[in-house]
């Protein structure tokens, strides 16, 4: 029997529209090659547009609306002429916090064909999970303004760190670091400086890792983290850290592969209480947008990421096969990688890839 996926899909603004599209059309082409399961997606209009409309980023029902579905399937968030707070705080952290995506999982290696900017560095160097507390921190939304637009004005951000947050975003890291080949694992945190909340985090680190004897594991000051991911990249491979520091590590790490435009990322709620979120990372690029040169490379990624999540692995490599034999001809290139192929080039070169996979 067939299993149905209800998938909600929300492109937003600029090239997530592009590269979503392109998205289900390569998941349908994996449904149709596998047989045994297929897509329902369901598509929401929410997004700046949607703001520039209503007044809100998605309507006061969003969340009730997709809360039943599978998984999400989303582009990109963020527009010129809408401010970013309104844009960020309006959907994609409307749905992360409330959803409980407490575990932002973002993998990095050097894809067949990618060039990195690093010097002797080809690909086996670089293999990399990055995992990013996704629920507080520094982006718990936690602060304030007063006396606005008076000289003694005063404007706050708070982080807040919880042990029970702490503990189970870094017991998902161990557990997934136990998972991988290396088993070993990287607890970024600036204790030196931050002598409360990061302490903390030090110090639960400490007592989980004693759950995880066969996994080996270090501590890395972020600003030292920066510099040894671009001179000593292979001395690493999982890697967690806080909400604030992992969104800038990560985003280091996308562009020592080889571009943002291959880098997915997914919003994870291991329990399954509620839908998973699984987006490129690379943002809504107004630059590029309706050129038709958006790489989809990101959004094919994170689709396995997502056809994981549903448990179905054997589809998840068949795309990521497609995917890798893609990005190893130059000539199916976007220009962020140096090329001068379309969106719809690649898209059409993938689909080709997956029908012709018997593996």
């Amino acid at each position: 029997m067939t299993k149905t996926y209800t998938i909600a899909a929300i492109p937003a603004d600029g090239i997530g529209v592009e590269v979503i599209a392109a998205g289900i059309e390569v998941l349908d082409a994996l449904a149709e090659k596998a047989g045994s399961f297929a897509f329902r997606f369901d598509h929401f209009d929410w997004g700046s547009d949607y703001y520039k409309k209503h007044g809100v980023m998605m309507p006061a029902d969003g969340r009730e609306q997709i809360r039943n579905h599978d998984a999400i399937f989303f582009g990109a968030v963020g527009a010129p002429d809408v401010p970013d707070h309104i844009t960020l705080w309006g959907l994609r952290l409307a749905i992360c916090q409330p959803f409980d995506q407490y575990a932002n999982v973002r993998p990095t290696r050097i894809l067949p064909g990618i060039t990195s900017p690093l010097r002797n560095v080809s690909g086996p160097e670089l293999d990399w999970v990055i995992v990013r507390e996704n629920s507080e921190g520094e982006y718990a939304g936690v602060g304030g303004r007063v006396h606005q637009g008076h000289p003694n004005e005063v404007a706050t951000d708070v982080s807040m760190m919880t042990r029970s947050g702490v503990d189970r975003i870094l017991r998902y890291a161990f557990e997934l670091a136990r998972s991988r080949p290396r088993k070993l694992l990287t607890v970024v945190t600036k204790s030196n400086a931050q002598r409360h909340a990061m302490v903390m985090w030090d110090e639960i680190a400490a007592a989980v890792a004693k759950d995880f004897p066969d996994v080996t594991w270090d501590k890395m000051l972020v600003d030292a983290m920066t510099m040894r991911m671009v001179t000593k990249p292979e001395t690493l491979d999982t890697i967690v850290a806080t909400n604030l520091h992992a969104d800038i590590l990560s985003d280091l790490a996308a562009a020592l592969a080889g571009s943002l435009g291959i880098a997915p990322t997914a919003n994870i709620n291991p329990e399954r209480t509620f839908p998973s979120m699984f987006e490129p990372i690379h943002g809504s690029a107004f630059d590029i947008t309706g050129k038709g040169i958006a790489n989809p490379i990101a959004t094919f990624w994170t689709a396995c990421q997502m056809l994981e999540h549903l448990g179905e692995k054997p589809a998840a490599d068949r795309l990521m096969r497609a995917v890798e034999r893609v990005t190893a001809d130059p000539e199916l290139h976007t220009p962020d990688l140096g090329g001068t192929a379309t969106t719809r080039q690649v898209t059409d070169a993938v689909i080709a890839a997956i029908r012709g996979d018997n593996a």
